[in-house]
C-alpha cells in the first residue's frame, strides 16, 4: 500500500514520535509500505511520521531499490556519535519541490532496534549518514529546514503559506 506524504504544516511533523513497543506482523507490513511509499515517491528515506504515524520509525534505502541489502529500519533510533562535516544540497518528501545547502557531520553512529526487536549500532558515512540524520530528525519533530539559517528558513515557510492559501499545497 502507497501511503500519502504529509506535507509540511501537519502538527505531526513538529511532534516528536512515540516509541516502537510492538515488533509484529503489522509492523513488518507497515515497513513493507513505508518502503513501497518512500520508493514511488523517488526518495532514500522515510519517516513513519511523514506519513501520518507518530511512531518512531524509519526506513531508509540510498540505493533506491537498486541493492535489497542497502534498506535499513530504524526502530527508536538515537545518534550516538557524529565526526566531521560535510554540507550538501538536501530536500524532504513533506517538503516537496524545496532543497537546500545543509551542513551536517559527514559520519554518524546510530543505535537502534531491527523490525525484530533487536539492538544493533552501525556507523555510516556520507550519503547514509546524512540520511541517518535527516530521518531521526523528523522523529524528534525536525525538519532540515531547521538546520538553515533563519532567513532562508522564513522564506520557505513563507512560500508555503503562500501555496496553502492558494490551495496548491
Amino acid at each position: 500500500m502507497i501511503y500519502k506524504i504529509v506535507k509540511y504544516g501537519n502538527a505531526v511533523l513538529e511532534t516528536p514520535a512515540q516509541p516502537v513497543t510492538e515488533f509484529n506482523e503489522e509492523l513488518k507490513k507497515l515497513v513493507a509500505d513505508m518502503f513501497e511509499s518512500m520508493y514511488a515517491m523517488h526518495g532514500v528515506g522515510l519517516a513513519a511520521p511523514q506519513i501520518g504515524i507518530p511512531r518512531s520509525l524509519a526506513v531508509i534505502d540510498i540505493t533506491s531499490g537498486e541493492d535489497p541489502n542497502a534498506k535499513v529500519v530504524l526502530c527508536n533510533p538515537t545518534i550516538l556519535k557524529t565526526e566531521g562535516k560535510q554540507t550538501l544540497e538536501e530536500g524532504c518528501l513533506s517538503l516537496p519541490t524545496f532543497r537546500a545547502q545543509v551542513r551536517r557531520p559527514r559520519s554518524v553512529t546510530v543505535r537502534a532496534q531491527d523490525i525484530k526487536g533487536r539492538w544493533f549500532e552501525k556507523t555510516a558515512e556520507d550519503l547514509l549518514a546524512r540520511a541517518f540524520l535527516h530521518e531521526t530528525d523528523h522523529l524528534s519533530g525536525r525538519l532540515f529546514i531547521a538546520h538553515l539559517s533563519a532567513l532562508r528558513r522564513d522564506l520557505i515557510k513563507r512560500k508555503v503559506r503562500k501555496l496553502m492559501k492558494e490551495g496548491e499545497w
